[in-house]
């Protein structure tokens, strides 16, 4: 079932068709992300056929790996360490949500490779605390004695 299961979200990556943002080639300010043609005199909208494609029914996936990540998983987004509990590491990887605090995303992190899962968007929550902190230098320290006596 696992080499079936890569095999169709190979697949599914592989003919993934690309649509374009209608202008963007005009604006360099536009994003090139898919926003659907709503103009009157669009001849984009019209599905003229030198103006672009839009998404329709067939473009879709396959509907066995329908939302899972590229790399074979299904994502969860996390929230609390809570919600670890019951997900199976065999298929299921996390996502720590990005509202979660560094105290509580330590927490998810230990707890989650304590379980064996994935863990998507890991962060090392102990070094960014550290480099927050402001770090005294001795020199500095010495300097100004050295200029008081």
């Amino acid at each position: 079932m696992a080499d079936e299961k890569m095999r169709l979200i190979r697949a599914r990556n592989g003919k993934r068709a690309t649509f374009k943002r209608q202008c963007l080639h005009q604006k360099k300010k536009l994003d090139d992300v898919w926003r659907r043609p709503r103009g009157l005199q669009s001849k984009q909208r019209m599905q003229k056929r030198a103006k672009g494609r839009l998404p329709r029914p067939g473009f879709g996936g396959p509907a066995a790996v329908r939302g899972f990540h590229p790399s074979g998983y299904e994502e969860v987004l996390v929230f609390a360490p809570a919600e670890l509990e019951g997900l199976n590491a065999e298929t299921h990887a996390v996502r720590v949500s990005g509202t979660v605090g560094n105290k509580k995303r330590e927490a998810i992190q230990e707890k989650a490779l304590e379980l064996g899962l994935k863990v998507f968007n890991l962060k090392d929550a102990s070094k960014q605390a550290a480099a927050e902190e402001p770090e005294v230098v001795e020199e500095d320290v010495e300097e100004e004695v050295a200029s008081d006596e």
